[in-house]
């Protein structure tokens, strides 16, 4: 199969030849922006979702040593997803009601260029099979079984990501059958930005889903405009927290097209949140839902917003790392 970006190539000749000369330009449009920005001195920034402060410290040395917003996201999403004391992402990630640790994940870069992967079973780094998907495929998305063996055909090695720990409470659960709380420790997500030296931006998201969810569910985090989105002219976003609310808005390309819209990101976040509170006014008074979107823009100026208290952010700008605890609507 040829790959992407021949792809790209072909379409673009054959939209030229027929479209009075639209074609290549995304990456133009790119350069400029970027050339535009770099006037303005980009500030290098890494976001996450939650307290994951060594994914975003990992990012921004990715981008101090000259490396892409993209690989900065890859490698700090990869963080998480090795953690096997993080009981919501990758490896040592809570399991689904059979027992199976499934994950989900996806990756943008900031030529508009996508992949995802969802319902990988034994694969501890979900989002480098995203970027895989991203860089040798014409696809953006693949599954199950399709997914599995697409990440063993490009060296990546089958594991049993189901610790101890996470099986000890699988066991419990069964025994209860009570919800789990989505809290910090059922997130449901890491969701991490960055912006390089050359004011591009790119994004990730990787998750092994809320905990004792049934076989097969897939949540908003590789689905691109949901759990994730970029688009380099204004800036990205991403989310964290119950899928279900994330994927029936549309948040991350919604908090985007606020903020092309000349919302700050802060104010982009906060209208995301006040959507889902006044549609599913019904759903959100539940203690146990919670949502968390954050966003970054092209003037390196990030924000954060929750359904409800408990929801933080991990920052790295210019080499400083800090924690930020969210505003939240629900008091």
């Amino acid at each position: 199969m040829e790959n992407r970006r021949s792809f790209i190539k072909k379409s673009a000749f054959v939209l030229g030849a027929i479209g009075s000369g639209m074609a290549c330009t995304t990456e133009a449009q790119s350069d400029n922006n970027t050339a535009n920005l770099s006037s303005t001195q980009a500030i290098p920034t890494t976001i996450a979702t939650w307290d994951n402060q060594e994914a975003t410290a990992t990012a921004m040395q990715v981008l101090q040593n000259g490396g892409s917003a993209l690989d900065a996201v890859e490698a700090g999403a990869k963080i998480p997803e090795a953690n096997a004391e993080d009981t919501s992402v990758g490896y040592g990630g809570l399991p689904d009601a059979k027992g199976i640790v499934t994950l989900d994940a996806c990756i943008m870069d900031h030529l508009g260029n996508a992949g995802s992967v969802t319902f990988l079973q034994g694969i501890k780094h979900p989002i480098s099979v995203a970027r895989k998907v991203m860089e040798e495929t014409n696809h953006v998305m693949l599954s199950g079984q399709g997914a599995l063996e697409f990440a063993l055909r490009h060296g990546f090695e089958q594991e049993n990501l189901l610790v101890e720990t996470s099986k000890l409470a699988w066991e419990e659960w069964k025994m209860e059958q009570k919800s789990p709380l989505i809290g910090k420790d059922n997130h449901d997500t890491i969701g991490i930005l960055a912006m390089d030296a050359q004011g591009n931006i790119s994004g990730a998201c990787t998750t092994s889903g809320a905990a004792y969810k049934l076989h097969g569910r897939v949540g908003d985090s590789p689905i691109l405009g949901a759990g994730m989105f970029v688009d380099n002219e204004v800036g990205g976003a991403c989310a964290t927290g119950l899928g279900e609310l994330v994927m029936t808005t549309l948040g991350s390309f919604l908090i985007v097209e606020l903020m092309r819209n000349g919302a700050s990101p802060q104010q982009a976040c906060e209208e995301a949140i006040g959507r889902i509170v006044k549609r599913y006014k019904n759903w959100v008074t539940e203690d146990k839902l919670q949502v968390g979107y954050l966003a970054l823009n092209k003037k390196s100026e990030y924000g954060y917003y929750s359904i409800r208290k408990g929801y933080s952010v991990a920052v790295s700008q210019n080499g400083k790392n800090k924690n930020l605890d969210s505003k939240f609507a629900i008091r």
